[in-house]
């Protein structure tokens, strides 16, 4: 039998032991610094999970200075109950390393967007780390000045900070030249001086890291489709249907995009125009993707003719559009004989015009002059 000197199992024995301490203390690899006891024992007071943050954040647990209970009593102080800074720690932990001037500096700029508490809360659960990421303030400071002076709603600004914090991590020169090419773009196209500030909002709203996108990317992509033919009232349509995403499109894959698309439905330069103005999502379609929307279309009888008129089919993956081909045949009616329009639009715009089909086929028939007949009869 092995014999093991005593000096030797002492060794052992401790490095076994700190072995288990370490493995316990953070249930995932071994972490060589110890936990800060207060900062775990705080955590358990506040209901926080633990195991979740030694999984994801474990090295904060390890952090010797921490405010717990100030930072928790910052929330409390906003209205959150305390399942919601239960999340918001789990979520982001980091929270706790904030100094509270830091947080209270935080929470007077995120006020002048959004000035009721409960509506601060109801951002900070949902983008902790936007909020608690303090190492930009002046950065935000200044970003959000500028926003609020192009008379912007505060719900506007309060929602790219929140959701888009790297917009306002940056010095503010970069975003003024953002919105400098948005707003010479829409009036290029025809667009009013009178309605930039609502367009302008719409596009922040729809997509809010438009910000992050090079001011270049708007000049190529609007610059490929005014030399496919678009005229400027037809690039200001496509820049309001798409908002955001045109500065994403690259001109490259547009062009395999519409060159495909042009030889599945053999149609002209001009038919092609109008169909991308009824479909502008057919210009953020990869090939590979139209190639499986148009095998799942034909395959279901569907001609390139029908496509071409309705043009917003291609919109519809091809698992929904044969379910509802299907649905629609129940009640007799072909699409391969008709418009697809009955089949287009939202999930609620098929379910009208499938109701609507259906009152027609259970509708009785009758006669409203003739006599009704009685039991004596």
């Amino acid at each position: 039998m092995l014999r093991i000197a005593p000096a030797t199992l002492c060794v052992y024995c401790q490095r076994m032991r700190l072995l288990s301490t370490t493995c316990v203390a953070n249930s995932t690899p071994i972490n060589t610094r110890l936990e800060n006891q207060h900062t775990v024992d705080a955590f358990y007071e506040l209901s926080v999970d633990i195991r979740k943050v030694r999984k994801f954040k474990g090295w904060v647990l390890s952090e010797s200075s921490a405010y717990v209970a100030e930072t928790a009593d910052f929330l409390r102080g906003l209205g959150a109950d305390e399942a919601c800074i239960a999340r918001v720690l789990e979520t982001h932990p980091e929270a706790v390393l904030c100094r509270p001037e830091e947080v209270e500096a935080q929470r007077d700029l995120w006020s002048t967007v959004c000035p009721k508490p409960r509506e601060l809360v109801s951002i900070i659960e949902k983008f902790p780390a936007s909020f608690f990421t303090v190492s930009h303030h002046a950065y935000q400071k200044a970003n959000i000045q500028y926003l609020q002076s192009l008379h912007l709603s505060k719900r506007i600004v309060g929602k790219l900070i929140a959701s888009a914090p790297q917009s306002f991590s940056r010095p503010v020169e970069s975003n003024q030249k953002v919105i400098h090419t948005l707003r010479e773009t829409y009036l290029d196209l025809g667009g009013s001086q009178g309605n930039l500030r609502v367009w302008l909002q719409k596009l922040l709203s729809q997509n809010p890291y438009i910000l992050m996108r090079p001011a270049e990317a708007w000049r190529d992509s609007l610059g490929f489709l005014r030399e496919r033919g678009f005229t400027t009232e037809e690039l200001l349509h496509l820049v309001s249907s798409l908002r955001a995403s045109i500065a994403e499109l690259q001109p490259e894959a547009m062009q395999q995009a519409l060159d495909y698309t042009q030889g599945v439905l053999q149609c002209s330069e001009e038919e092609l125009r109008q169909i991308v103005l009824h479909c502008p999502a057919l210009l953020y379609y990869s090939v590979p993707y139209l190639s499986g929307r148009f095998k799942g279309l034909l395959d279901a009888g569907i001609t390139p003719e029908q496509v071409k008129e309705t043009p917003n089919i291609l919109e519809l993956t091809t698992q929904i559009v044969l379910f509802r081909i299907q649905k629609l045949a129940s009640y007799g009616y072909d699409v391969r004989g008709g418009s697809l329009d009955v089949i287009t639009g939202t999930k609620k715009d098929f379910e009208e015009s499938y109701g609507k089909l259906q009152l027609r086929r259970q509708r009785p028939l009758f006669n409203p002059v003739a006599p009704i007949r009685t039991v004596e009869e």
